[in-house]
């Protein structure tokens, strides 16, 4: 009975996704008749202005003459090259993830005593309460380690008594519980799916308090807990970088809006979760990974460079891999010449290569890099330069790791979760109002029928004119 209904059920939902789709279609040329802007950006990419932020900055362009410039593209976190910030802790050969939080949470670059006080109170932070990870985690394992993890930062607010309380230093102390606890979550979470889905040995291993953020997901996540100093200090890289990008990315746009409603910090990040989780969002690098795997599959010789490119053209002309005609990790909505992201972890990616002997798998993508670029400007009308954004290093720098595909994206927010923590805070301390959008309605007015009688639908064309005028000059 239950597979009757399933079936049943699939058929209704196919017979009317068809009518959902025939109702709900708007012709697009209507986007530039009412002048909307479809994604919140224009024709020439450039986002609409909504918001202020003291975070964080991009530049991926220079204007003169009031012609835009492209330029290479550069980002700073609270006035600090991120350049600078890398080069600085690869130098020093230090760890820079629990550095580069403490600067985006409270503004400053903190001094030793204060680093020593941060670091601390993260590695404090790290614990769960008692049976979460039996209770809670263990139990309905999936393999959508983000969706475990939402559940896992949902369920923590019924261990929260102020979970509601929106007070500045209470939304601190649960943020940086949450920014301590995420690894955790997610990494236990995924073994909790390996055991009782794919039927691997179980093992949770508790975090050092003398670690860092990138040494103890490792420790966490390997068997034997083992690591090398490069290993560690790649992954803290990678999480460095993908620590902040701005208040327009979808996931802190997110974490804004929400908190603009005057939600809890549980819901506000369970928010960011869901949309950082997307393939167009934190999701890309997996694709990336997926995509060179399809390449070595379909190229005899990977180091044929002439072969290499007629792949991607077949990737651009939708005749290869998935066929969306997409070069997946190339290109960025906002920078065009190139990601500082993907420019500064490169050094750390060949760095692992040669210490993974994958140095072969490394020249693969260094040339894609450099030749994708060119095979999607003959291919594409495009309206800006394209390049490698950080997803594309990063599922290879992942793998080469030992992190499994499904961990890919809850590492992206591992790393996130501190830039969300940020904005959230910065939006309760200078807006007090809810973020709300208009949008453009071109809905027309229908009479009313009995059931009986809605064999033809009828068009109020009476309310229809009294609705013309509201209908150009508001939006709802």
């Amino acid at each position: 009975m239950s597979d009757n209904f399933e079936k049943v059920m699939e058929q209704y939902a196919q017979r009317y996704s068809e009518i959902c789709k025939n109702n709900n279609q708007i012709d697009t040329s209507l986007f530039e008749t009412y002048g909307v802007k479809r994604g919140l950006r224009d024709k020439n990419g450039k986002g609409v202005l909504s918001g202020i932020t003291n975070i964080s900055l991009i530049k991926a362009s220079t204007v003169k003459d009031d012609i835009v410039i492209p330029c290479d593209g550069q980002l700073y976190y609270r006035g600090y090259n991120i350049f600078d910030l890398v080069k600085g802790f690869r130098e020093e050969h230090r760890f820079g993830f629990e550095e580069t939080a403490y600067l985006l949470l409270f503004g400053e670059l903190p001094n030793i005593s204060q680093l020593k006080e941060f670091f601390e109170i993260l590695a404090n932070n790290r614990t769960l309460p008692t049976n979460f990870v039996r209770d809670v985690i263990m139990k309905a394992p999936s393999k959508d380690i983000m969706n475990s993890l939402t559940k896992s930062v949902l369920t923590l607010s019924s261990y929260d008594d102020k979970v509601t309380d929106n007070s500045l230093e209470n939304v601190l102390r649960q943020s940086l519980m949450l920014i301590s606890v995420f690894p955790m979550l997610s990494v236990y979470g995924y073994h909790a799916y390996n055991h009782y889905e794919c039927n691997e040995s179980f093992y949770i291993h508790r975090p050092d308090e003398h670690l860092s953020a990138a040494e103890n997901i490792l420790r966490m996540l390997r068997p034997d807990k083992e690591y090398t100093d490069v290993e560690a200090k790649v992954l803290d890289q990678a999480l460095i970088l993908h620590m902040e990008h701005g208040g327009g990315n979808n996931s802190t746009f997110t974490t804004r809006v929400v908190t603009s409603a005057g939600s809890d910090t549980y819901s506000v990040i369970a928010a960011a979760l869901s949309s950082l989780k997307g393939p167009k969002h934190g999701g890309a690098n997996i694709k990336v990974v997926e995509m060179i795997q399809d390449l070595k599959q379909n190229v005899a010789d990977i180091r044929d460079e002439d072969a290499v490119r007629d792949y991607l053209r077949k990737l651009v002309r939708k005749e290869a891999f998935d066929r969306r005609g997409l070069i997946y990790g190339m290109g960025h909505a906002v920078y065009s010449i190139s990601d500082p992201r993907a420019v500064a972890f490169k050094y750390f990616v060949e760095r692992l290569a040669e210490e993974k002997h994958q140095k072969k798998e490394f020249e693969l993508y260094s040339m894609i890099e450099r030749i994708a670029p060119e095979v999607i400007g003959e291919e594409c009308a495009i309206y800006k330069g394209v390049s490698a954004n950080v997803d594309f290093y990063s599922g290879f720098v992942y793998t080469m790791l030992g992190i499994p595909r499904e961990l890919f994206t809850p590492i992206f927010a591992m790393a996130r979760i501190v830039g969300w923590s940020a904005h959230r805070m910065e939006e309760l301390i200078n807006v007090d109002k809810i973020i709300r959008p208009a949008y453009q309605s071109i809905m027309v007015p229908k009479v009313y029928e009995s059931i009986k009688d809605r064999s033809v639908l009828r068009i109020d064309t009476e309310q229809k004119k009294r609705l013309q005028f509201t209908m150009k000059e508001e939006s709802c």
